[in-house]
Order: structure tokens, then C-alpha cells, then sequence
């Protein structure tokens, strides 16, 4: 990608800080060809794990004749493959993803979220692995998926690049729809505020993503002004999924508001470890670089 057409998103020299770091993955997962992950095939030329059985018919170049002239019996050496990485980015593109608090859009939920998957597009491709991107709001609204090309990570940054919000209050039926459309194994990664009215049908489909043998990353992304309200004698509070407004002073709602706001959240993580689901918390007030290296390094850990 030139530098004309580079996102502004995609920021080269911070992201050089990481060029060392690599997302793995922490179960078997399928690719196309060789890499570094482990595979959930067994045979070919990675590193030996077991002996089994021979069978009638297998390529008898897989015998290990040491042992046959051993014992008299026939066994095939098994190796643990490696594959490469198939990752999607599942991005909520919900009316409340635009929430900035009172300190402009370029602070809000979305724009974070911009950054953040424009910083994985490039760290996943550049270990060889192929990553795609899935846009949802009651729908599937955008859907590339994975590939490793030049042309196809210029084509994810762009659109994760023009990203914009709407008005739902749903997601269960877009991933469902995501999960009939996505065949290959791989890493699913979800980045919302869970939001939303659907909450338990979400983690449903998420249940199906892990029964399939995905493995399902929930990056939990919050505002701080959405975890503690703002000091103040009188605010109006709009409703960001044409659910009207709400004018009062915060100190009348304080207790109640930050109350349920952390039930929302232990909520959502119960939901996540429940399924089997990768589950990390993302405040918007901590810096993007400082949450994808820290979760990097979680990962490789």
C-alpha cells in the first residue's frame, strides 16, 4: 500500500514497536498451507508426537522401520503439523459503537475499534496468515473473508477506514448469518460494546463458532464516561438507537447507573468464559498500541 493511499488508521512506526510480537493462537486450528500454528492434522513433517498403528493402504514412507525390525509390528510416526492462521474480525457496528462521551468522535468506541483492527490486519498478515473482516449491525453488512494478499489488506483498511453507525439494538442474527457463511475453521474475534437487547442469543451463536472448533476472542470495548457518568448539575443523555432522550442531574442516577453497568459487564464475561470464549476487557482510555501489546503478549504467554 503507498503511502497516498495508507489508512489513517494504520500508523507504521508505532506499530514497528511490535514488529517482533506475533497473535497465536492457543487451540488446533485448519489452514490452507504450512506455518507456525499447530494443526489439528496429524502426519507429514512437523514435530514427532506419537506412533499409531499402520494401516492397510497408507504410504509406507511414513513407517518407522526401526521399530518394525524391533518388534515385528508395523507403526506410522505422527507429527504435529503446522498451519497457518485464518482470523475474522467481527466488528459491531452498532448505533451505541458511536458513543464518544463528551470529548468528540475521535474518542468514541468505533474510532478505537478502527484503530485497533487496522493494527491487526497488518500484524496477522505480516506473519503470513490471512485475516478477513466482518461488519455487523442487525445484519451482515460488510464481509471479507480471510486472505494474505497486499491488494486484500488494502481492501480490509479500507473499509475498515469508512466504517460508520446504525441504529440496532440486535446482533444474534447477523453472526448466525456470519457462521452459515464462513466454512473454514479459524479465529473469530468479536469487538463490541454487547450493547444490545439479544445479549444471551449472541453468546448462543458464539457456542455454535466453538462447538464448530473456532476459537471465539471477545474483545469487551468500553468508554469510560459508559463506566462512571460525568460531574455535572444537568445533562441531557441521548439514546443512540433512536430511543429517545433523558434529561436529570447524574448525581439522581449515579448509584443506580454504575450499579448496572457493572452487572452489564460481569454479565458479558460470565457469557464469554461460559462459552469457551477468550474474554478481554478494552477501555478506550488506555491507548490502542498499549491493549494490542498487552493482549499479544497474553496470547503468547
Amino acid at each position: 500500500m503507498s503511502t497516498q493511499t495508507r489508512s489513517p488508521f494504520l500508523d507504521l512506526r508505532a506499530l514497528a514497536a511490535l514488529a517482533h510480537m506475533r497473535f497465536t493462537t492457543r487451540r488446533r486450528i485448519e489452514g490452507a498451507y504450512s506455518g507456525r500454528h499447530q494443526s489439528r492434522q496429524q502426519g507429514g513433517a512437523g514435530e514427532f508426537v506419537d506412533f499409531r498403528e499402520y494401516s492397510g493402504g497408507e504410504d509406507l514412507r511414513r513407517l518407522d522401520w526401526k521399530v518394525f525390525a524391533r518388534t515385528g509390528k508395523a507403526f506410522v510416526r505422527l507429527h504435529q503439523d503446522e498451519t497457518n492462521l485464518l482470523c475474522t474480525l467481527a466488528l459491531d457496528a452498532s448505533g451505541s459503537m458511536s458513543f464518544s462521551g463528551s470529548r468528540g468522535e475521535s474518542s468514541s468506541k468505533l474510532h478505537y475499534v478502527q484503530y485497533l483492527a487496522t493494527a491487526l490486519t497488518h500484524i496477522i498478515t505480516q506473519a503470513q496468515d490471512q485475516v478477513g473482516v466482518a461488519v455487523l449491525d442487525d445484519g451482515v453488512r460488510e464481509f471479507l473473508p480471510p486472505g494474505g494478499t497486499l491488494t486484500h489488506v488494502a481492501l480490509l483498511q479500507e473499509l475498515i477506514e469508512h466504517l460508520s453507525t446504525r441504529p440496532t439494538t440486535t446482533m444474534a442474527g447477523s453472526l448466525r448469518s456470519l457462521f452459515e457463511r464462513s466454512s473454514r475453521r479459524g479465529v473469530l474475534m468479536l469487538m463490541s460494546d454487547f450493547l444490545m437487547d439479544d445479549l444471551e442469543d449472541v453468546f448462543g451463536v458464539l457456542r455454535l463458532f466453538r462447538h464448530r472448533g473456532w476459537e471465539v476472542v471477545v474483545l469487551h470495548t468500553v468508554h469510560p464516561d459508559e463506566e462512571r457518568l460525568p460531574d455535572g448539575a444537568a445533562y441531557r443523555f441521548d439514546g443512540m438507537e433512536n430511543d429517545g432522550h433523558l434529561s436529570c442531574s447524574p448525581s439522581d442516577i449515579r448509584v443506580a447507573y454504575e450499579s448496572r453497568f457493572k452487572s452489564h459487564l460481569a454479565m458479558v464475561r460470565q457469557f464469554a468464559l461460559a462459552g469457551g470464549c477468550d474474554y478481554r476487557l478494552v477501555s478506550t482510555a488506555v491507548s490502542y498500541l498499549q491493549t494490542l501489546q498487552g493482549f499479544l503478549v497474553e496470547r503468547t504467554g
